[in-house]
């Protein structure tokens, strides 16, 4: 596994950056996320306007959320965040075992969030949470299981980034760039589920 500099023989300060195509990947990538908050912030409308249609006899949102294990998951996710900054960084000094371990640490924190998620709608679906029972719960599966439908395919994005690097391409300015964006990503889906933890836990324990 070896790393491969610039056409220059120099490691460019933004290898993300160094050419054409990263800075229109970049650039094209933000753009991506703006729809995905427009999708997001329509999701949260749904969510806050049908937050108390719980229905007669079903669970409410402060008799169902368990915030303890919650916050474990956000605090795992916020983790995830930092270790990809550290990937990020490691990519911008051209060290490649770093990088990709860094990487690694961030796609087993991404599973260890989604199984907790797992659990937590398992557990909901036994107190009778399902996903029909209400218009609350129709909405709080839609965004809550959007959201790690979203962190799920992070995962699975780092994986096989960390695969082509590893084994196929090593670090270039074209894989660096892939490596800059997917590191974008991870950050939008934690500031998303911040916003999640905040409005639909927070919230709904509070009434």
């Amino acid at each position: 596994m070896s790393a491969h500099s610039h056409a220059d023989g120099q490691w460019p300060h933004e290898p993300e950056k160094a050419t054409l195509e990263g800075r229109n990947k970049v650039l094209g990538f933000w753009l991506f996320l703006g729809a995905e908050t427009v999708l997001f912030g329509t999701l949260f409308s749904a969510f806050l306007a049908l937050r108390h249609q719980v229905g007669e006899g079903n669970p409410t949102p402060n008799e169902l959320f368990e915030l303890p294990m919650v916050a474990a998951a956000t605090v795992i996710l916020l983790v995830s965040s930092l270790t990809s900054v550290f990937a990020v960084q490691a990519m911008h000094l051209n060290k490649v075992k770093p990088m990709l371990i860094w990487l690694l640490v961030t796609i087993v924190l991404g599973l260890g969030f989604l199984g907790l998620e797992i659990y937590e709608f398992t557990n909901y679906v036994k107190e009778g949470h399902k996903f029909t029972t209400s218009a609350f719960s129709s909405s709080f599966y839609t965004l809550v299981g959007f959201h790690g439908a979203h962190v799920a395919f992070g995962v699975l994005w780092i994986g096989l980034l960390i695969m082509q690097i590893a084994f196929k391409k090593g670090l270039t300015v074209t894989t660096a760039s892939k490596v800059y964006v997917a590191g974008i990503y991870w950050h939008f889906i934690d500031v998303v589920w911040v916003f999640i933890f905040t409005v639909v836990y927070l919230m709904g324990k509070v009434g």
